[in-house]
């Protein structure tokens, strides 16, 4: 990635696309006031020099799917190898090297117990490299990375205006078939992809193509994110925290984190560490502020494990679309 200084239109630009991954230039250009050239020029700069991208995203857990934190320890010599091949699949996501480059910790979507168990029960035990696997069924998120106030810039009237349609309330978990797997497939590449794009990929009309995504979205299953990483906007020290926290008191501490501006995730999970977080800070000294004068107030909160983030892999992209059967 460059280094690339960004301006008060680069921040707009950037949390527009964090609100809708899809709204168009011209949208965005009316909301912050400057031309849809100037617009889509700033985004080609900032896309071509590795700043941001936007991925389509599925929401494994509308179509069925469970969502599970892994942490693996490996030998010195594999981590990097082991996260390569973690980030390298389609059930993965926010794939991270930690701490003295020995751990790993992972986000996955499992579309079958039989697809889980596959991976957690044997082919990640089957290398030698691989010491230690744990694995934490996600059971409710109280922040999302969709929503980290760390990107923030617009006024609330201008995000108002970018917001897309509220998700309906889905009782049954959405089917997909071929067409939408391979258009869902080029989103986690390109979330902006045009329809014509996609409607050639999936032999189909554009029409159609969008009456299809405009529905996954109403429904929940599929959203737009923003790939970009926290340094760019002032945050480069990353950390996940592995928490135990009172049962009385999980969920509390859980939406009191979602609260804190530095937490771009957390949610209840099961395991001795029954809360997981990430958070994002501008160095080593605001991570210590953190935890000792926000996590430290938090009654419930028996005990805290940080891995500070060495090497990010994997980001958001590609994560629970199921294979054809």
């Amino acid at each position: 990635m460059e280094t690339v200084t960004l301006d008060a239109v680069d921040r707009g630009l950037v949390h527009a696309l964090q609100i809708d991954g899809r709204a168009s230039f011209r949208t965005v250009a009316e909301v912050l006031g400057v031309s849809e050239n100037t617009v889509a020029r700033r985004y080609r700069r900032l896309r071509s020099a590795g700043v941001l991208r936007v991925v389509g995203v599925v929401n494994g857990v509308a179509l069925g799917h469970s969502s599970w934190a892994l942490r693996l320890q490996c030998t010195p010599d594999a981590a990097g190898a082991v996260a390569a091949a973690l980030a390298a699949r389609p059930d993965t996501s926010y794939v991270h090297l930690l701490s003295g480059g020995t751990e790993i910790s992972c986000n996955v979507q499992s579309p079958s117990a039989a697809e889980r168990d596959a991976l957690l029960l044997h082919k990640l035990p089957r290398t030698s490299r691989v010491t230690a696997v744990s694995a934490h069924l996600l059971l409710r998120a109280t922040a999302l990375p969709a929503a980290w106030p760390g990107a923030a810039w617009l006024s609330e009237e201008q995000a108002g205006r970018l917001r897309p349609a509220p998700v309906a309330a889905v009782a049954e978990p959405v089917a997909l078939d071929d067409q939408d797997r391979v258009v869902l497939e080029l989103l986690a590449r390109g979330g902006r992809a045009g329809y014509r794009e996609l409607a050639a990929a999936a032999g189909s009309a554009d029409s159609t193509v969008k009456r299809r995504l405009d529905a996954l979205r109403r429904s929940g299953v599929l959203g737009y994110a923003l790939d970009l990483s926290p340094a760019a906007l002032g945050f480069p020290t990353e950390a996940r925290l592995w928490m135990s926290v009172r049962p009385s008191g999980l969920l509390q501490v859980a939406q009191a984190m979602a609260e804190h501006p530095e937490v771009c995730f957390a949610a209840l999970c099961t395991g001795p560490s029954n809360l997981v977080a990430a958070v994002n800070c501008r160095d080593a000294d605001d991570l210590c502020r953190y935890l000792t004068e926000r996590v430290a107030t938090l009654d419930a909160v028996r005990s805290v494990e940080t891995a500070p983030v060495i090497r990010t892999l994997k980001r958001t992209g590609t994560a629970g679309i199921p294979a054809s059967r």
